[in-house]
């Protein structure tokens, strides 16, 4: 199979030095400064950018949206495809059915419906309840794997709204919301779930506590999917631990991780996931674009920056910086690693130094650069660079940074407002290069359909060589897969068992690098 159609597995040697090496497992921001920080609040360009659609035919995404909803209420949902070019990513129609009927699914057995009053005792309908943790690109990666299994498992997806999910995104299904109603009695628990928790799968499995011949089971099962799981609750990804867990109503899951990619390897759903996805590396691109549409408020942010500096550019390039080095930067190394890579790979123009372009182009390009990060260095030199000198081809490069926020605070939600804002101005780009190990670069790519140019990690704080690599899939990573063998019940690399599940190429070291094939 092509390159193109793969979803990523992590090495897991170098996902522990991952975790060793970072404190916090996600991009996240801080309100230390006032959001974005260079906006001067010019006049908004008059700019038509509905000229490339047919709004009444695209505005649902080739059926993967439903109608019907109040268009007020959220904006985005039916507005996105006005800033967006035309992409070559159709849902499958069976897909398409898979959602409408999930829908219907939900309306019956969604929250305050008679079957949701009685299966908090007992009833027909089953749920998969997503727990808020961790930081906002985790978070949505995590809740579209928990979204995709509730569809293989015809389960009603039922999310946690914690500090901030209702002020980030609007409702993605009809008629019935998709909050958990907070007077569960289970909710109160969510906070104390960990991995040392007694209740969970992994823990009963380990203490023979829980076996598939027990007659009666317990009201719920938890399941602790995050990256410090151990062998036990990484059985979830068997078959014959899901013929057990579906005999559950209720079932609690705590993750971090994009655990899409494992669920390929699982018989019981191959088939399904096969129909669902024909084009493999589209699943968090279709899943996301159904899921996540940012609330009214996120959605003028987004839609205000980019009419005042991207919308007349010729080329839209964005360049997401996450470093997981100790101390607040910027490092020379990196700067240094931004201009090999966008250079190098002819992203952006080099520049004359020397002054000898004196003849500007008569038709020269304008290239807009969004760039996001925490601090504000690496901006400030490109900036410098494209206004200080002349580039050798003519065009004219804008650099922007919405925001410069120098730490993160993910129980802040202003932040994660900042930080939905960025990640959907990056997947407006039409060239995208992204941090290596970085969920906020992988949400960008996912839902602008991009495959980006990938920074990788610097050893030694050193500039890497080669400095990024362009990724075989705009599939998220899986930050801590399993490597298990089911049936022979022993251990096996899960990256090399079918053709379309791989090892992730930004996580490397020297000498371990999983590389992309042909």
């Amino acid at each position: 199979m092509r390159s193109s159609k793969t979803l990523l597995l992590a090495l897991p040697f170098l996902i522990m030095l991952t975790f060793l090496l970072r404190h916090k497992p996600s991009d996240r921001f801080t309100d230390a400064t006032p959001f974005f920080n260079n906006l001067i609040t010019p006049p908004l360009l008059e700019v038509d950018v509905l000229q490339h659609v047919d709004i009444a035919e695209d505005k649902l995404l080739g059926g993967l949206l439903a109608d019907g909803f109040d268009e007020q209420s959220c904006l985005s949902r039916y507005q996105s495809i006005l800033y967006r070019k035309a992409l070559p990513y159709k849902p499958s129609p069976y897909l398409v059915s898979k959602l409408r009927k999930y829908e219907d699914l939900h309306k019956r057995c969604g929250p305050n419906t008679p079957s949701y009053n009685k299966a908090v005792e007992k009833s027909n309908c089953k749920y998969v309840v997503w727990v808020w943790y961790s930081g906002l690109g985790n978070r949505i990666l995590a809740l579209a794997s928990v979204f995709l299994y509730a569809l293989l498992t015809e389960r009603v997806l039922l999310v946690d709204r914690g500090n901030d999910m209702a002020s980030l995104f609007c409702e993605p299904f009809p008629e019935r919301s998709w909050f958990l109603p907070m007077n569960l009695p289970i909710a109160k628990k969510f906070s104390s779930f960990d991995q040392k928790s007694a209740e969970s799968y992994g823990n009963l499995l380990k203490n023979y506590m829980i076996k598939a011949s027990m007659g009666s089971l317990p009201s719920y099962m938890y399941l602790h999917l995050a990256h410090d799981y151990d062998d036990h609750d990484k059985l979830f990804f068997c078959d014959d631990d899901q013929a057990l867990l579906k005999r559950f109503t209720w079932l609690v899951v705590k993750t971090d991780n994009y655990f899409v990619p494992s669920l390929f390897l699982m018989p019981s759903f191959e088939d399904e996931l096969k129909k669902l996805f024909p084009n493999k590396e589209t699943i968090f691109h279709h899943l996301g674009r159904y899921l996540f549409h940012p609330s009214n408020h996120v959605w003028g942010i987004i839609t205000r920056y980019y009419k005042a500096y991207l919308a007349r550019a010729d080329e839209r390039v964005g360049i997401q910086v996450r470093i997981f080095d100790k101390g607040p930067g910027p490092y020379q190394y990196v700067k240094d690693q931004i201009s090999a890579c966008t250079i190098g790979e002819k992203l952006l123009p080099e520049v004359d130094t020397r002054r000898l372009a004196v003849n500007p182009s008569k038709n020269p390009k304008v290239k807009a650069v969004l760039m996001t990060s925490l601090v504000y260095g690496y901006y400030e030199n490109m900036k410098n660079i494209y206004w200080e000198h002349p580039t050798v081809t003519g065009d004219i490069i804008g650099v922007h940074q919405p925001s410069h926020e120098e730490q993160q605070r993910s129980e802040k939600p202003l932040h994660n407002m900042k930080a939905l804002a960025e990640m959907y101005l990056l997947s407006l780009t039409d060239v995208l290069v992204t941090s290596a190990w970085s969920t906020f670069g992988y949400v960008a790519q996912g839902l602008g359909g991009l495959k980006p140019w990938i920074l990788y990690k610097s050893e030694n704080q050193t500039t890497p060589n080669p400095p990024c690599q362009r990724a075989m899939s705009m599939e998220p990573c899986f930050h801590a897969p399993p490597f298990y063998d089911c049936k022979a019940k022993e251990g096996i690399d899960t990256g090399k068992v079918v053709p379309h599940v791989r090892h992730c190429e930004d996580i490397m070291i020297r000498g371990w690098l999983a590389k992309p094939y042909k």
